[in-house]
């Protein structure tokens, strides 16, 4: 530290305490001669080093990668690491959960009951195809699976989860059946069931219910009152 006495006027003088501007306050000056041409008599510089990550296989999100010993580096101390801290990205099409990946696929009515076969692209470029059996009946929402096609074991890449599909069954869009298919259609599925109706029930009739415009009819109700 350089101490500093400065006369402010008659008596009275103040003491300034300030920091070296040779040592930078470590007590210890370097004679110009000495220096070190790089550093500059510093004892440190800046350097820019490319560190090479290498991700293995069935890594998740938020593991570390730790380098260690080449994080700032200090005279006196122990250099410290630098740590990688994994940032997973979202698929369009899967989404990781632990080994197992999970998809969902939207198929037709005619596929849902008369069986169909589709394929899927894999995340290593690879093309699976899978059958869903005549006659074998798909119900929205149903959940299948294909062993050993999710993500890699970590550290044992051989193992790996499952791939899980839900299906989603899509119905025509007009929401109609041609009346000649009916009777087609009535023999080849389940009969109905049969419904007793008393004499006194009232006949009613369905209309289409659109939440948007109910929720919009109740705030106007609401207004007005």
């Amino acid at each position: 530290m350089q101490v500093r006495i400065q006369q402010l006027g008659p008596g009275m003088v103040q003491q300034i305490q300030t920091v070296c501007s040779e040592c930078q306050g470590q007590g210890e000056r370097i004679s110009a001669k000495d220096r070190c041409k790089t550093c500059n008599g510093k004892k440190t510089t800046r350097d820019r080093k490319i560190l090479e990550v290498h991700i293995d296989k069935g890594m998740k999100d938020g593991q570390q990668i730790r380098f260690s010993g080449e994080g700032d580096q200090e005279p006196g101390l122990e250099p410290g690491d630098i740590v990688i801290v994994l940032d997973e990205k979202e698929h369009p099409v899967f989404t990781r959960h632990s080994t197992d990946l999970a998809m969902r696929t939207e198929i037709g009515l005619v596929e849902a009951l008369c069986g169909c076969q589709r394929t899927i692209e894999t995340l290593d470029n690879r093309t699976l195809v899978y059958h869903m059996l005549p006659g074998e009946v798909i119900k929205n929402g149903d959940i299948k699976c294909i062993l050993n096609e999710g993500m890699p074991t970590y550290k044992n890449p051989f193992e790996k989860g499952r791939l899980i599909i839900q299906f989603t069954v899509t119905f025509p869009e007009d929401g109609w059946i041609p009346v000649e298919q009916i009777p087609t259609l009535e023999s080849l599925l389940p009969e109905r069931q049969e419904v007793m109706i008393p004499d006194e029930a009232e006949e009613c009739v369905l209309t289409r219910f659109d939440p948007k415009t109910e929720h919009g009819r109740r705030r106007e109700a609401y207004d007005s009152d």
